[in-house]
């Protein structure tokens, strides 16, 4: 799994890559200067999924999707096919034929999107994992939830990435 490092602030440190299974206590993200301690207690479910950010330890994950960079030319094509069909030009098959490619484009970039964990707490993203099926999309209400939470030395004691190492 890779992992884009953030600290409390939500500024990024760094990319890592993680292999659950070694369960690594301590990395060093590239053009990091200190090291980031993992907190992989109760952070992984029976079936080997995360279930935990193991940056801060916050339980609260996101799921998303990630698009292709290609996405918004491919919405613009496919909005440029429907207005020439609106307009009656939709009669030609090479108009058509190329309105099937769109479709087909579109239907490529949804087989491509990757789903991702992002924690709400420090915004680390988790990428090229399993997504167990109790994460949910993102809620404004749970967001909201805990921003307003203190986010250091919480009741188990964890501290933030600016905090001592």
């Amino acid at each position: 799994m890779q992992v884009d490092v953030r600290n409390q602030h939500g500024d990024r440190v760094g990319r890592i890559e993680l292999d659950p299974a070694t369960r690594p206590v301590r990395i060093r993200p590239e053009g990091a200067d200190r090291d980031v301690f993992l907190e992989w207690d109760g952070a992984v479910d029976d079936a080997g999924q995360l279930r935990a950010c193991v940056i801060c330890g916050d339980r609260h994950l996101y799921r998303t999707r990630t698009l292709p960079q290609v996405t918004p030319f491919v919405i613009l094509i496919a909005l440029a096919g429907a207005t020439i069909s609106l307009l009656g030009f939709a009669n030609s098959v090479w108009v058509l034929g190329m309105l099937v490619v769109v479709l087909a484009i579109d239907v490529g970039v949804l087989l491509l999107a990757r789903t991702r964990l992002v924690c709400y707490r420090c915004g680390s993203i988790y990428d090229d994992l399993r997504v167990a099926g109790y994460h949910r999309r993102w809620d404004p209400t749970v967001a909201e939830r805990i921003t307003d939470e203190p986010a250091t030395d919480d009741a188990e004691g964890r501290r933030d990435l600016e905090g001592a190492p």
